[in-house]
């Protein structure tokens, strides 16, 4: 039965703290995860205090706690009455090693939006039917789904919809009818897997510097995201060491491989896209907030190698002059990309990926970022999936920053991470302050007004040696 072959895997992860058939992605790590190994829960995207702060914040009516929770209520995802579609396999890639099976996985990331959505907004508003729309979704998944399978976007659809799967199962994680040990075994059984595979593998022993960094960004933070929802340190410390010094595309140094003399940092991807950019500072700000909640500072590693990379992707979209340098000047290694200039980026392009690095550098860490805050301003209120077009990539992020990632100054901006603390969030209670001024003075310190955000229609096919996703 599908349910023995899956526990039987998870004790051989659990045993091995490696996915079957593959060697482990690193041995030597050893990042301050909360003492003891134990994890803070809830604690991926977003930890109690987080959604404590949200549920308080739009009690109070304070802005744009309010226009962000607006976003979420009228995206169609968010309502209770969602009816999940199950499938047993699902498929990304036009062709799969010619069956020809049809592509299916808008089903499931259509779901897992559902989920997230709803989840998040039982926080928020206390309302129970969302939280059983979301257990009810993904129970339903978790009862039927066996494997993700395609053409090389098998790994694209492990990557990002594992990851999202597991934040939206950990809004829900202590909930009495969700079937937390079930869904425990498909992460690590069917996305997992799939996710290590590849960053060990790079789909069958391709050289890791072919796949672009999204590749590499994508299943570092299923494995991260996974790691902790599962509570396996193992994993979690892996995916941090892969982030640090991992031989693909998506580790850091090879992700934003140039400094330049501005305090800007190339981004590699901008000499492809502007879209595939953006998809890559919204997974690093993943990323570096799931690792955040859990006592690891990722988004101060290498002297804030993160912030100036994002400043560099924001102030192009933006619409500013950039230096880039042909990557191939850089990385010397066999089947690298070889872009050579910047590409061309339009500011009417947007996705939900701006609030979360903005507020963790200039109101965790009183950081100056001009960019990343003029941008954030120009993007909110952040929408989630469905509210970025019908295609995938208007999914490839959960979205909702402007809510969920929206603080007050910290007051203590040097402050090391703690892991959050292990409670749910209590609904309704008490007001906090509200705080509000900061970010409307963002939006008005720049000069621009709010958008709601444009529409990005990606697709992502198999398409050879320079034509990876």
């Amino acid at each position: 039965m599908h349910v023995t072959r899956q526990i039987s895997r998870r004790a051989i992860l659990k045993a091995t703290g490696v996915a079957a058939g593959s060697a482990s992605i690193a041995t030597a790590a050893t990042p301050s995860v909360a003492a003891g190994g134990a994890f803070a829960h809830p604690g991926l995207l977003h930890t109690g205090a987080d959604l404590a702060r949200m549920a308080a914040k739009v009690k109070a009516g304070a802005s744009p706690y309010t226009a962000g929770y607006a976003k979420l209520t009228a995206n169609r995802h968010a309502q209770s009455g969602w009816t999940p579609n199950p499938q047993a396999i699902v498929y990304r890639g036009t062709v799969y090693r010619g069956t020809g099976n049809p592509q299916n996985y808008g089903a499931l990331y259509h779901d897992i939006h559902a989920a997230y959505q709803n989840a998040l907004r039982y926080h928020v508003s206390g309302d129970s039917s969302h939280a059983d729309t979301a257990v009810a979704i993904l129970n339903a998944w978790s009862a039927k789904l066996t494997k993700v399978d395609g053409s090389a976007d098998r790994f694209l659809a492990a990557g990002i919809y594992g990851y999202q799967a597991a934040n939206a199962a950990e809004l829900v994680r202590d909930h009495s009818d969700f079937a937390r040990e079930r869904f425990q075994e498909m992460l690590l059984d069917v996305f997992y897997s799939v996710s290590e595979d590849f960053l060990v593998n790079h789909n069958n022993g391709t050289s890791a510097p072919h796949y672009w960094p999204n590749w590499d960004l994508c299943n570092m933070a299923c494995a991260l995201a996974t790691g902790i929802f599962c509570d396996d340190q193992a994993k979690v410390e892996r995916a941090v060491e892969y982030f640090k010094d991992g031989d693909g595309m998506g580790s850091i140094k090879h992700a934003i491989p140039v400094v330049h003399d501005d305090g800007l940092a190339e981004w590699m991807e901008a000499g492809r896209d502007q879209g595939h950019s953006l998809m890559g500072v919204g997974l690093m700000s993943t990323i570096c907030e799931m690792a955040w909640n859990q006592g690891i500072d990722l988004y101060g590693y290498d002297d804030n190698r993160f912030l100036k990379g994002a400043q560099y992707v924001a102030k192009w979209s933006l619409g500013g002059h950039v230096p880039y340098t042909p990557y191939a000047l850089v990385d010397h290694r066999p089947g690298i990309q070889h872009p050579t200039n910047v590409a061309t980026a339009s500011p009417a392009q947007m996705r939900p990926v701006w609030a979360m690095a903005a507020n963790h550098y200039t109101k965790r860490r009183g950081l100056s970022a001009t960019y990343l805050t003029q941008i954030a301003a120009k993007a909110a209120p952040e929408g989630g999936g469905g509210d970025y077009g019908p295609n995938s990539g208007g999914f490839d992020q959960l979205g909702f920053g402007t809510l969920a990632f929206t603080r007050d100054k910290a007051t203590d901006t040097k402050a090391a991470p703690k892991p959050a603390a292990s409670a749910s969030p209590a609904v309704g209670g008490g007001l906090a302050a509200t705080g509000s001024g900061e970010i409307v003075g963002w939006t008005a310190a720049v000069g621009v007004t709010a958008v709601a955000g444009g529409l990005l229609f990606l697709r992502r096919r198999d398409r050879g040696r320079h034509g990876a996703s």
